[in-house]
């Protein structure tokens, strides 16, 4: 069985660190007014600061926009491209 999986570019456009456009998103882990985290077609990605929204997201695209005070932008593991289960959450 052969799957079709579409691999879409991976960017960020961040502008004056209050605004910020991500591509290649394939899930959103958790979110408040001071982190986000989302999962991205090279690995996690966690976007920090104050007062962030987020303002529109594409399920069909992965594309995402993020407006609020921008304080860090972290990559985590790269092998990662989606949520653990709560099992996993306790191990890692």
């Amino acid at each position: 069985m052969q799957e079709n999986i579409i691999k879409k570019d991976h960017n960020i456009i961040i502008e004056n660190r209050k605004s910020m456009t991500v591509s290649g998103i394939t899930d959103v882990d958790s979110f408040d007014e001071k982190a986000i985290c989302l999962y991205t077609q090279l690995g996690e990605l966690t976007v920090q600061g104050r007062e962030l929204h987020i303002d529109s997201m594409s399920v069909e695209t992965g594309d995402m926009t993020i407006t609020g005070d921008i304080w860090a932008v972290v990559y985590g593991d790269r092998d990662r491209k989606g949520p653990l289960s709560a099992l996993g959450r306790l191990f890692r």
